[in-house]
């Protein structure tokens, strides 16, 4: 009894850790995962039971945030009286690199995984510029 103690006690703390502590209540921390192709970066974001509607990306001066909700729901004519599953927002932000097309970004949420797809710029090619006479 005293292990499975510990190990709930255990992951009580891990969560936490992947919390973010200045608000009222839970934010979590989404794992992302970043690919990268020759022509498009692709990120994925885990949010369990976040919907599209709930979802907010917003890109301002080269940072993406990503905020998410969701609705703490009890089945009607139950009484919640263990939870191991917390519930909260999610918020993560980051700086975007110079070449990515920031008017060519796709986003949808499938199964609680939110996957933005940004494209990418020309690379700038090397020009010869001639010198006029004056």
């Amino acid at each position: 009894m005293a292990d499975k103690q510990t190990n709930i006690e255990k992951t009580q703390s891990d969560q936490m850790q992947t919390t973010e502590r200045s608000r009222s209540q839970n934010v979590f921390v989404p794992p992302v995962d970043i690919y990268e192709t020759d022509d498009e970066v692709v990120l994925l974001a885990d949010m369990p039971g976040v919907e599209q509607k709930n979802v907010d990306i917003t890109l301002e001066n080269d940072v993406l945030t990503i905020e998410g909700s969701i609705e703490s729901k009890t089945p009607e004519g139950y009484e919640l009286v263990w939870s191991e599953y917390g519930t909260g927002d999610y918020f993560r932000s980051f700086n975007l690199s110079d070449n990515i097309d920031q008017s060519k970004v796709n986003a949808r949420v499938t199964d609680g995984v939110l996957k933005i797809i940004f494209a990418k710029t020309e690379p700038a090619k090397p020009k010869k510029i001639k010198v006029n006479l004056e």
